[in-house]
């Protein structure tokens, strides 16, 4: 059986690819595993079917058979963890690319999605500015510690996992404001980005935002 993902129906990125869904479409495209995508309204979010799937009321979800899981990392791990291609069969190895998934998620994330809501809700306040220096450094800071530990490689701990998928859609946030900063990071998103795997998950999300927009 086919798993079932959820997904707005009206993307609030316009399309960007930086709603949560696109991870687990980007997973699901890395395994080869086919899937189906609902999608939901913003009103259909706060619906008791939906909040039955996701106690919090958003996207994305995944369904498979009796399993249903919510939260983008979590989906990610169970796709990763029943799957080949996105975790070592090495155990120390494995473990690693887990703890990146964790700090990918738990670390370098919730700098970069305050800074976002700055940027959305704060404008108007006169302290804006000085909150954004703040926030600019402390999204700096992660980066920094980042860069240094990629240094050179290619991927974050030996080959392509589920660490390094999950690190460059956080990464992908910033929409290249704070990273053009770090060479070896803008390097690391762009062979993310080339992926065959993303991009199929890139354009299967993109096709819901033009078929949206496009004239009845």
């Amino acid at each position: 059986m086919n798993p079932t993902i959820t997904a707005f129906e009206d993307s609030p990125d316009e399309g960007k690819g930086l709603a949560r869904d696109m991870r687990v479409r980007w997973a699901l495209e890395e395994v080869g595993q086919p899937y189906h995508v609902r999608l939901l309204s913003m009103a259909a979010l706060k619906e008791a079917a939906h909040l039955a799937l996701h106690p919090f009321g958003s996207i994305p979800t995944y369904e498979e058979g009796d399993l249903v899981l919510f939260e983008s990392g979590a989906i990610v791990l169970h796709i990763a963890d029943s799957r080949a291609g996105l975790l070592p069969h090495d155990a120390d190895a494995r473990r690693r690319a887990i703890a990146w998934m964790f700090a990918a998620l738990n670390t370098v994330e919730p700098p970069i999605v305050e800074r976002e809501m700055a940027l959305f809700f704060e404008q108007d306040k006169t302290w804006h500015q000085e909150r954004m220096r703040g926030l600019d450094e402390r999204v700096r800071s992660r980066l920094s510690s980042l860069s240094t530990r990629l240094g050179d490689a290619e991927w974050l701990d030996g080959s392509f996992s589920a660490g390094d998928l999950l690190m460059i859609e956080v990464l992908l946030r910033l929409e290249g404001e704070l990273v053009d900063e770090f060479p070896n990071l803008c390097a690391f998103v762009a062979r993310g980005q080339a992926r065959p795997a993303f991009q199929r998950a890139f354009a299967a999300q993109r096709k819901v935002f033009e078929d949206n927009k496009a004239p009845a």
